[in-house]
């Protein structure tokens, strides 16, 4: 056999093996679906199209909206709320999409102006990606209410919630019937579960199969590195009475690649298959992404308990829901600021500060007016990666410190910038100020860089033309100190500079590394 022969016939069969291996491959995807810190997710289908929203926190705007063809790419949108409704303050968690009446209604979580304390309000929008009106607080129950979840029973609504969290009292799973427009109360808060064994109890949905309401919620620590999340299940022949739990439960909880997992909402497929989608905290480096929404196929078993298709151990790998359909990786972000409005993956930190973002010339005019003591704006992107750099330019020279951030709030940050004439790398860790470089910078305009490896390791450049870069020393502060207690920290852009003077910047851009 010639050597020419045998060559061809080589590179014939590896050809064949590649090939096979890459359709091997588009069977499964990979979890998360949507890389980045979207925590408490709840899904819709809209027709042939799904929609996701999830907690948006202490971050404007509120709640993130997120749409997909095939439950495995999805694509940010927009949001619930670009501004919070009249009553509310702050803690925009676990927003609950709903279909009824050919209208979208979003149940949500936030804590109130007036009060201090959490309630359930709800939203109504025509379509998923309409302008969605606001209806105020509907569940005013207690000390605190959260995580509401909406059933259809036959015709009659009913709003589930979590009630007692944050107070001595149990822990209690509450449902009560709705009005037919799903925007009051009526008859009596029905309790489904009570917490008895002080373990949390959060984050519930309810399905009916062959007779059962399945109840499924989240039990022990939701959030921060030592969270131990996990799914539970109970059920019952009916809502008018308490839910038995499994006595094998978790059905689902942390591996050896899963640090947390839990609250999520189910969604159907056109052909009657049961797909969950929640979060969880990946182990190691992947924490610092975040509590990223998972998916995972549920079936229910011949014993009558649902179960996950791979088992009750948190699993990254999961078979394609759909057939022909190709998983595409979190891509680059760049912004050269020359569009009408802001970019809409783009978050700002609203709580500390009024943050000011102006479009001009292809720039970015950002300036805050702070609330109380505080008035740093924080502009940022959710990390969708543990590897990547963060690049700007910054062609003003403030007298307030301006330039890019690992935010993780008003307390806990490092910044490096220009304060004046005055390069200068700052970190505040618990409120605390420690300065790690302070240098001449005289220059009309600087290029900042910041490479993040990890997930939190911190390393900086400046340039005064983008192509030499100057390392800032090895001393680089800890990024793993700026956390807050649900919330990984963000990349971005920070200034102090006031409304009269803005920093300003001509672009930004993300490289994710492989």
């Amino acid at each position: 056999m010639s050597r020419s022969l045998v060559a061809h016939m080589f590179v014939t069969l590896l050809f064949c093996c590649l090939c096979a291996e890459f359709a091997v491959a588009q069977e499964y995807f990979m979890n998360p679906v949507i890389c980045g810190d979207v925590a408490d997710p709840t899904i819709i289908r809209w027709g042939d199209t799904y929609y996701a929203a999830g907690t948006s926190s202490e971050w404007a705007p509120h709640y993130p909206l997120y749409r997909s063809a095939d439950l495995v790419n999805w694509e940010q949108v927009g949001h619930i709320f670009q501004r919070m409704p009249d009553w509310t303050s702050s803690s925009f968690w676990a927003p609950e999409l709903f279909v009824h009446r050919g209208k979208v209604y979003c149940y949500y979580t936030a804590r109130s102006r007036t009060t201090g304390r959490s309630y359930v309000g709800v939203a109504v929008a025509d379509t998923p990606e309409g302008e969605y009106v606001d209806h105020g607080p509907l569940v005013d129950f207690g000390t605190e209410d959260i995580d509401a979840f909406v059933y259809n029973d036959d015709g009659q609504l009913y709003i589930t919630w979590k009630a007692y969290g944050l107070d001595p009292r149990p822990i209690e799973l509450l449902c009560q019937p709705l009005s037919a427009d799903g925007l009051h109360l009526e008859g009596k808060a029905i309790p489904l579960m009570v917490d008895k064994e002080n373990i949390g109890m959060e984050g519930q949905c309810i399905f009916r199969q062959d007779g059962w309401y399945y109840l499924l919620y989240s039990a022990r620590g939701c959030c921060g590195p030592r969270s131990d999340y996990e799914v539970r299940v109970a059920r019952s022949r009916t809502l008018y009475a308490s839910f038995e739990p499994y006595a094998d439960n978790p059905i689902l909880k942390g591996s050896t690649d899963v640090l947390s997992i839990g609250h999520g909402t189910l969604v159907d497929t056109p052909d009657g298959r049961h797909y969950y989608l929640c979060h969880a905290y990946l182990r190691g480096a992947g924490f610092y992404r975040g509590r990223q929404p998972f998916l995972q196929e549920l079936f229910v078993g011949s014993d009558e308990w649902p179960h996950f298709k791979t088992g009750r151990l948190a699993c990254l790998r999961q078979p394609m829901p759909f057939s022909g359909t190709t998983q595409q990786p979190p891509a680059d972000f760049e912004d050269d600021f020359t569009g009408e409005t802001l970019d809409r993956a783009w978050t700002w930190n609203y709580t500390y500060c009024d943050v000011i973002a102006q479009l001009k010339g292809g720039s970015l005019l950002l300036s805050g007016m702070g609330k109380g003591a505080s008035r740093g704006a924080a502009l940022c992107l959710r990390p969708s990666a543990t590897d990547y750099d963060f690049t700007t330019v910054l062609s003003s020279r403030t007298a307030e410190l301006a330039g890019l951030t690992f935010y993780g709030n008003d307390d806990s940050h490092v910044i490096l910038g220009r304060r004046g004439n005055r390069l200068q790398l700052v970190s505040k860790v618990a409120g605390n100020d420690s300065v790690w470089l302070d240098i001449p910078c005289r220059s009309r305009s600087v290029h900042l860089k910041a490479s993040v490896s990890e997930g939190c390791r911190l390393s900086f450049a400046y340039s005064d033309d983008g192509v030499t870069w100057t390392t800032v020393g090895a001393d680089a502060p800890d990024g793993s100190q700026v956390l807050s207690w649900d919330r990984i920290s963000r990349p971005g852009l920070y200034t102090d500079a006031p409304s009269a003077h803005p920093a300003r910047f001509d672009s930004f851009h993300m490289h994710l590394k492989p």
